[in-house]
């Protein structure tokens, strides 16, 4: 097998730890010796042992003058592990090959140069995309300390979310909606405006089939608090916080009310009488959320296209048509003037979740 393959295998382990690791990447590790692997690891939650940790304790004394396969640089720093490089060297690894450098710009490299200068063989890159796209929040959150933002929604051909009564029950088919948990559990936060709780009293949580689920947080954009006391995201018993984000306006008879449900209530910053999407993403940052999942409805993903917070798109289409112009479309509010200045998407896919498409892309920055 070459060192592609074992990469795979890597890759395939750190996947696991998806929805479990925040804020720190995904990460498995995969040790070979004499062509048969001896053992694998991933990193199974934030402030749990690291990936090479595992794999290394499993393949025991086999570990002398093994190859390592890790899909991110081992840490060679102390946070509430030990670093990894020590546990490298102490196990007598000969090589360790890495898919993609640590991107945190103040440790970059500095986990293959120790252990280069420790007589460890290294090899950098292998599989460099596919790890880089998995790990992808953890990137954008490392060096920027802001939260990746992938904007969802389920439409019809024609555009339209919900028809001209604002019945959306239901626009995509099971299979979609079941995608749509996963996406849920991957993640932080969900973001909604109020118009959605108004519209249709999600509940906003993961529910997995055969498998435990994590409840992200869930975020309102209210900007004159109307959520009311009665919502179910409100009432729901769940583990994950509930957050508000209003602006200054925000009533405070409502803001005693809602508080009295056990509801965040932050203040955000507003632009013309709407929340501020991008300072919004300063300040959630801040507070430790890494990726968000935008799940609607038309304004506040058009406020969110307009911000520039967008970093991804998961678009579903079911085979239907709303036939006119007078349902919800996908993103309300001013939109490009000319074709050109619409915003454009690169390394798209396409996959189908029975008779329905979901596009993904990512957002070209200017």
């Amino acid at each position: 097998m070459t060192d592609a393959s074992y990469m795979q295998m890597a890759l395939d382990l750190a996947v696991q730890g998806r929805g479990c690791t925040s804020p720190n990447p995904m990460v498995g590790a995969v040790v070979v010796k004499n062509g048969v692997v001896v053992g694998r690891g991933y990193h199974q939650f934030a402030g749990g042992a690291h990936a090479e940790v595992h794999a290394i304790d499993a393949a025991g004394a086999a570990a002398r003058d093994a190859t390592l396969y890790v899909n991110l640089e081992p840490c060679n720093h102390s946070g509430r592990t030990p670093p990894c490089t020590h546990k490298i060297v102490a196990a007598g690894l000969r090589r360790v090959v890495i898919a993609m450098r640590d991107p945190n710009p103040q440790v970059a490299g500095g986990g293959a140069e120790f252990l280069e200068s420790q007589g460890v063989e290294t090899a950098c890159g292998v599989c460099e995309e596919q790890a880089r796209e998995l790990n992808e929040v953890f990137i954008k959150y490392i060096r920027t300390g802001r939260p990746f933002v992938t904007a969802k929604c389920a439409a019809t051909l024609d555009g339209r979310m919900a028809a001209r009564t604002g019945d959306s029950k239901w626009v995509t088919g099971e299979e979609s909606r079941a995608f749509v948990h996963e996406l849920r559990h991957a993640v932080d936060a969900i973001m909604v405006g109020v118009g959605t709780i108004a519209a249709d009293d999600p509940l906003l949580t993961t529910r997995l089939k055969g498998r435990p689920s994590k409840d992200p947080i869930r975020i309102i954009l209210d900007t004159r608090l109307r959520t009311a006391p009665t919502a179910r995201v409100v009432n729901h018993a769940s583990e994950a916080e509930t957050l508000l984000v209003v602006g200054k306006e925000a009533p405070a008879s409502a803001r005693v009310r809602i508080s009295a449900k056990g509801v965040r209530v932050i203040d955000g910053e507003t632009r013309e009488g709407l929340l501020d999407l991008d300072r919004l993403m300063d300040q959630l940052g801040r507070m430790g959320v890494t990726s968000i999942l935008i799940e609607g409805g038309g304004r506040t993903l058009g406020s969110a296209f307009r911000a520039g917070i967008v970093d991804k798109v998961c678009f579903f289409y079911a085979p239907l048509l709303a036939g006119g112009d007078d349902g919800i479309p996908i993103c309300r509010g001013a939109g490009a003037e000319t074709m050109r200045d619409c915003i454009r998407l690169d390394r798209i896919r396409t996959r189908r979740f029975g008779d329905d498409v979901m596009i993904e892309g990512y957002v070209i920055r200017n």
